[in-house]
């Protein structure tokens, strides 16, 4: 009786986990897909780009967010994910709008998406409107593949850079870099694989400097200090006539004082 009750519990088990996997990987709800998002900043002429990316940083206690304008051009379909170790796992998005082309908005809910465990698809309307959706980014990183062919613009936080080779990379090369408003922005004439930016904080690179300085200085006081202290024992024994090298192995009779 007793193994068989263990084997109904597992059974049971494994129902819940698997109904609990289906809730999880079957779509994205709608208070998500029509969650509140400002997307005029980076539309129409708001940018030059096909498509236009804003990152916002993250902190110590939460991740980044980003923001994305795609201008469809003849494409009806995106299929979101993000490659892991792995395998391919679905991009988790929010806050999904869709303009036709002349101008009507739809919230997420009414567009079709679907989610599974590797992909999230995203099937618009009309092939030549405009899609936005945010997602989440890291603390000091953003990646995002090349959904859609066409131009390239990233957006980073205020006051955020990537210039140092030490704290920042962006990747692919070939790409245009200028500063509006204390806003590095990053441009691509076109992307075909994907996107990734490492960034930092202008401001810490000076307090990154000047610790590292503060750590050598310490250092070199230490240093100084075990060597004069050194010197001083050492001359401490010779006047006391100890000065004795341990080295010398020869039986040349005791130490001075000794005989």
């Amino acid at each position: 009786m007793n193994r068989r009750l263990v084997l109904a519990v597992i059974a049971v088990g494994l129902l819940v986990t698997t109904a609990g996997c289906s809730g999880v990987f079957g779509g994205i709800s709608d208070e998500e897909l029509d969650r509140d998002q400002e997307y005029d900043d980076l539309r129409g002429n708001a940018s030059d780009a096909d498509v236009t990316i804003d990152v916002e940083g993250g902190n110590m206690l939460s991740s980044g967010e980003f923001r994305a304008v795609y201008d469809l051009d003849g494409q009806e379909e995106l299929s979101l994910s993000r490659s892991t170790v792995f395998s391919e796992q679905a991009l988790d998005i929010h806050s999904v709008r869709y303009w036709y082309p002349n101008g009507t908005e739809v919230t997420g809910s009414e567009l079709d998406i679907e989610q599974s465990r590797s992909s999230t698809e995203v099937r618009v309307p009309d092939e030549n409107g405009t899609l936005a959706f945010s997602g989440e980014a890291g603390r000091k990183t953003f990646s995002l593949p090349a959904y859609v062919e066409g131009s390239y613009e990233v957006r980073l936080p205020e006051g955020h850079r990537t210039t140092n080779f030490l704290f920042g990379d962006v990747s692919p090369n070939g790409y245009e870099r200028e500063i509006v408003d204390d806003e590095e922005r990053l441009y691509w004439e076109e992307v075909e694989d994907e996107i990734s930016v490492h960034y930092y904080l202008s401001r810490d690179v000076p307090l990154f400097i000047g610790l590292i300085g503060t750590v050598a200085l310490i250092g070199g006081v230490g240093i100084a200090y075990y060597y004069r202290e050194v010197k001083r024992l050492r001359k401490e024994r010779e006047e006391m006539g100890l000065n004795v090298d341990i080295d010398d192995d020869s039986n040349d009779g005791p130490p001075p004082g000794m005989g």
